[in-house]
């Protein structure tokens, strides 16, 4: 049964429910006079200073600060959602959950089809699997055995476009309108529906409760598409939230220490077989600040793998500024680098278990990967090198929760660069406003207003002729604007607060999330036109560029050589780009 709670209902059931009975039951407690203590379950102490105060039916640690109602520690210690310890809570009252349909959105009978839907595409994929003698092939040819494919459910969606219709079309219960807005179906710009998944190993999504909310479709070998697909954002899933294999490691694990993050369904199937069930994967995004939110309320130590080459490592440190403000003391981030050419399910099946292991083991606190980063190409025995690292740290520093961790980072400033916090911030204050002049001088007019259009957006890139972006991303090396094109072309599913945030503390970031903000003229559906017209003006504009170094260095300095390097700089035409949606696209 979907729909939301009524708030009534939940504080009529913390009224009804004993605190000290659901506390007492995971962590022993002491009488205290009128209270009672215990060491605390959160963080680790010597002496007690978790107290639990029935008056208020309320606990407390004047230790880590920690504190809630019973409802808030079922959730920190067992590791539940919300509606899974109000469901616990109601359960030892003996009361049953009631729901209401949720204002402004979808009917809790309308999210309740979604999962009956959903629930039966489960079924089906599964069901053709077993049918499928190329995609059983293909599991086996990764190394999947049948009992893994049975415990993560994996399936097959067959190579047509109205499989999934005609599946359902003898069932009365299950409309077109529901596969599409299940995600299953879409439909084009003339209106025809048909399937989304198509001839691919489907991995269903399931949220904590072990619901089906989505799908991830991956193809087969090098056929053609995106190697991996996903379920469209619906009323049950949000890419930006879940995790695939939380709940079969859930299942697995009787108590969750650790949390490995990986990058694709195969790595946690492949590691999970492998007998490392603690894996979980990001569903196509980099990890969220909710991603680690959710993380940090199953254990208190996460590890992301990335890939070690540049875009391993851009990964690395959008996942760290997302995951800063969560952060709070007990709580680990480490980073595992993998070998060129590797992926965890490589790596585990050549190295094998133990191997993994100890590599995790070895992997970088993600503090330590910071300062590393941002001190790298500085010499901190100079002045202007501490200064330059004090003015990059602070503003991260200040990201992080007050507690132990973010002393213990301000400390570490300080020893590189002998600089006091306090000090460090003043300058990151007198240094704010020349960092935001800055901005202003690495975009020009032009790029501004593309910029502009892209954020809001980002998906009209797609749209363009790829000899266009080509052109365009090759000056990425020396200018911020190409750079940005660049990251938008080889990160297609970005959004605007991930273009903002991936360049914060960056001298363009300023600028980026002034540019987010500002309202837009053009209708959405010109955007795509602008952005060619624009793009086409800036490559000219570097082709001009281009030239006019290259002829003031043969007047400076003649040769036969740089006369040729001249006239090789033709002038750069848009007619000699193709129009947008022909073959060569």
């Amino acid at each position: 049964m979907a729909g939301r709670i009524p708030q009534s209902f939940i504080n009529d059931l913390l009224a009804r429910t004993d605190i000290v009975d659901v506390i007492d039951a995971r962590v022993p407690l002491k009488k205290a006079g009128r209270d009672y203590k215990a060491r605390c379950p959160f963080h680790e102490e010597k002496t007690p200073s978790f107290h639990v105060v029935p008056d208020k039916q309320f606990y407390h640690c004047f230790g880590c600060q920690a504190s809630g109602t019973a409802l808030t520690f079922l959730m920190e210690y067992d590791g539940l959602e919300f509606v899974e310890a109000v469901e616990t809570l109601a359960r030892l009252a003996g009361v049953e959950v009631p729901r209401e349909a949720d204002r402004g959105g979808p009917s809790g009978g309308d999210q309740s089809r979604l999962y009956d839907v959903l629930a039966r595409a489960e079924r089906f994929y599964r069901s053709r699997l077993k049918t499928s003698s190329a995609a059983v092939a293909y599991l086996k040819a990764r190394g999947l055995t049948g009992v893994v494919a049975r415990d993560f459910a994996i399936g097959y969606a067959p190579d047509g476009w109205h499989t999934i219709q005609e599946a359902f079309s003898a069932d009365k219960e299950v409309r077109e309108a529901d596969l599409l807005a299940a995600g299953l179906l879409t439909r084009n710009e003339k209106g025809n529906v048909y399937d989304r998944f198509r001839d691919r190993i489907m991995f269903p999504i399931r949220d904590t409760r072990g619901r089906v909310i989505g799908f991830g479709g991956r193809v087969m070998g090098d056929a053609d598409g995106p190697k991996y697909l996903n379920s469209p954002e619906t009323p049950v899933f949000h890419k930006g939230r879940e995790l695939y294999g939380l709940f079969e490691a859930r299942n697995a694990l009787r108590r969750i220490d650790q949390l490995i993050v990986v990058e694709g369904y195969m790595d946690v199937v492949a590691l999970s077989q492998a007998g490392v069930a603690n894996a979980v994967a990001s569903l196509g995004t980099s990890a969220t600040a909710e991603h680690f939110q959710k993380l940090y309320r199953y254990c208190e130590e996460v590890v992301c793998c990335f890939d070690g080459d540049a875009a391993g490592r851009r990964a690395a440190w959008k996942a760290l500024e997302n995951a800063l403000p969560t952060l709070t003391d007990g709580r680990q981030l480490k980073f595992m680098f993998l070998p060129e050419g590797e992926d965890p399910d490589s790596l585990v099946r050549r190295e094998g278990k133990k191997a993994f292991r100890n590599r995790i083991g070895q992997a970088l606190p993600a503090i330590e990967y910071l300062f590393s980063e941002l001190g790298s190409g500085l010499d901190l025995r100079q002045l202007d090198g501490q200064a330059r690292l004090a003015s990059l740290v602070m503003p991260h520093i200040e990201k992080v929760p007050q507690g132990v961790l973010k002393q213990l980072m301000k400390n570490r400033l300080t020893q590189l660069t002998g600089l006091s916090a306090d000090a460090a911030e003043g300058k990151i204050r007198t240094a704010a406003k020349r960092v935001q002049s800055a901005s202003v001088e690495l975009l020009t007019p032009l790029t501004r207003r593309l910029l502009s259009g892209l954020l809001r957006v980002p998906e009209a890139l797609q749209t363009l002729p790829a000899e266009l972006r080509v052109e365009v991303v090759r000056h990425a090396d020396h200018d911020i604007f190409a750079e940005i094109v660049k990251y938008i072309d080889e990160n297609p599913d970005t959004d605007r607060s991930e273009l903002v945030g991936r360049w914060a503390g960056q001298p363009v970031g300023a600028e980026l999330a002034r540019l987010a903000d500002a309202p837009h003229s053009l209708p959405e559906s010109a955007v795509a036109q602008e952005l060619r017209d624009g793009l086409e003006s800036y490559v000219s504009g570097k082709a001009r560029e281009a030239r006019q170094r290259a002829l003031k260095d043969l007047k400076e300095s003649p040769s036969a050589e740089k006369l040729r390097a001249l006239q090789s700089l033709r002038p750069s035409s848009p007619h000699s780009v193709p129009e947008a949606g022909s073959n060569s696209d």
